[in-house]
């Protein structure tokens, strides 16, 4: 066996342990019990769903500016207030 938790897995009591075992008892009988292996499966998707919504928090915010800008230019120009035009340069050639 090459790495040490191929004799846990494999069901065998490694020889230190049969050597911490109390006189008498039976290591057939004995049950070792170990940690599950981590999960990263929660902290990475916790991961991706914080970065999607500050994602979509930004774009929400920058939509809402842009709707408020336009909306303000409207109701400015309607008012007579504040005019927009954009001048475009077309050169036709003879």
């Amino acid at each position: 066996m090459r790495y040490p938790e191929d004799q846990f897995n494999a069901g065998h009591i490694p020889a230190d342990l049969l050597g911490q075992l109390p006189p008498g008892t039976d290591p057939a009988r004995v049950v070792i019990v170990r940690a599950a292996p981590r999960n990263y499966t929660g902290p990475i998707l916790l991961a991706l769903t914080i970065t999607g919504g500050i994602a979509l928090i930004v774009l929400m915010i920058a939509v809402t500016l842009h709707v408020f800008a336009a909306a303000t230019v409207a109701v400015l120009s309607a008012t007579g207030g504040v005019g927009l035009t954009l001048k475009r340069s077309s050169h036709r050639s003879k």
